[in-house]
C-alpha cells in the first residue's frame, strides 16, 4: 500500500512524539497527516503529483481535537481543524488520483476524510480509555507541513514529492 502523507516540522513532530510515549504507542513511520491511500500510486502518477503540488501553498495544521474513531482497530488520535485551505490541498490531490491509482481507500476520499494524525491504533477498549486518560486534555499542536512524501507501507520506503515552502507563514 502507498500513503500520500504530510510530515511535521521538527517542533510538532517532538509534540506528538512526547504524546505518544505517554501512551506507549510505537510507530514505523514519524508522525504525519495522510492525504490518500491506495493500493499503488505509480511513477506516472507521481510526477504529477509533484507538479500540482508545486503550484500549491501547504498550510500550517492545527491538530487540535483528541478523538477516537473505530473501524476495523481502535484509532486514539489528534484531528486536525478543517479549513478551507486544507480541504483545497486534499482535494487538488484526490484531482490528480482520480481514475490513477489502484485501490483507493474510501476512508481518505473528498467527503469521508477525517484529516488526522494517529497516537495510537489497533488498541483494545480498555487500552483506549487509559492512553485517553494519559494525555487528556492535549494542547493544540500547530504543525507546520515539513514536507508531502509517498511512503510504502510494505517496505517504510519514502518518497518525498515536495519540502516545504520557505515563504513566510
Amino acid at each position: 500500500m502507498h500513503a500520500l502523507v504530510a510530515f511535521f516540522d521538527d517542533e510538532a513532530d517532538k509534540k506528538v512524539r512526547d504524546l505518544q510515549r505517554r501512551i506507549g504507542a510505537k510507530h514505523n513511520h514519524p508522525p504525519h497527516l495522510t492525504y490518500a491511500v491506495a493500493g499503488t500510486i505509480g511513477p506516472k502518477v507521481r510526477k504529477e503529483l509533484r507538479e500540482d503540488l508545486e503550484r500549491l501553498w501547504l498550510p500550517d495544521l492545527w491538530l487540535h481535537t483528541l478523538s477516537t474513531f473505530s473501524t476495523s482497530e481502535n484509532v486514539l488520535m489528534l484531528g486536525a481543524v478543517v479549513d478551507t485551505e486544507l480541504l483545497a490541498v486534499h482535494s487538488a490531490i484526490h484531482d490528480v488520483l482520480a481514475s490513477k491509482v489502484k485501490n483507493p481507500s474510501a476512508y481518505y476520499l473528498p467527503g469521508s476524510w477525517v484529516p488526522h494524525c494517529t497516537l495510537a491504533h489497533d488498541i483494545d477498549d480498555e487500552a483506549m480509555k487509559a492512553a485517553f486518560a494519559a494525555v487528556f486534555p492535549v494542547e493544540p499542536i500547530r504543525a507546520k507541513v515539513r514536507e508531502v512524501s509517498i511512503v510504502d507501507t510494505q517496505t517504510g520506503e519514502i518518497d518525498v514529492l515536495k519540502k516545504a515552502s520557505t515563504a513566510p507563514r
